[in-house]
């Protein structure tokens, strides 16, 4: 096993793994890395509001979800650690989607992400899938079936629902 510059180990090849205890066993040390210390939930509930995108039923999806999530984040003025832990979330979960699941009836997925008293809310809404999302151990020399894996590694917690023709996959991260 090895561990990157910022502490975070890789347990298989190409597999981010957050320290134990996610993002909350580093947020101690964010005074040291981000100026005026932790940034708080309530002091960003107070400054930035709930983001709701609907997107493209696609893979390019991907990586406009997560530049939005992260410019939302480091203008909130969070770690460069929280920005990167919640833009793997976020892809894992869009990516997952379109991968997976159905479009919702206007051929889009929704995302959405705001800060609630337990940390970073993101959840994306698809048509759903025959199947309920669940973590995989894929082998290390596997190429796929690490996504929700890898969320649960960064998350506080995930889970998913489900209501009619839609199923939405939530994540809490710690700020």
């Amino acid at each position: 096993m090895s561990v990157s510059p910022h502490g975070h180990r890789f347990r298989y090849p190409g597999v981010l793994v957050c320290p134990a205890g996610g993002l909350g066993s580093i947020a101690s040390d964010m005074s040291s890395t981000f100026p005026g210390g932790r940034v708080s939930t309530s002091s960003l509930r107070a400054g930035r509001a709930p983001v709701q995108l609907r997107v493209p039923f696609a893979a390019s999806s991907v990586a406009v979800a997560r530049h939005k999530l992260k410019d939302w984040l480091q203008e909130a003025g969070c770690s460069t650690r929280s920005v990167d832990d919640a833009r793997i979330v976020i892809s894992e979960l869009v990516g997952n989607s379109v991968r997976h699941a159905q479009p919702l009836p206007d051929g889009d997925i929704l995302v959405s992400w705001q800060v609630e008293k337990r940390g970073l809310l993101i959840s994306v809404t698809d048509g759903g899938s025959g199947t309920r999302p669940r973590t995989v151990h894929a082998p290390a020399g596997a190429l796929a079936g690490r996504g929700m894996a890898i969320v649960e590694s960064l998350a506080v917690t995930w889970w998913a629902d489900k209501k009619q023709a839609r199923s939405t996959v939530h994540a809490i991260l710690e700020l």
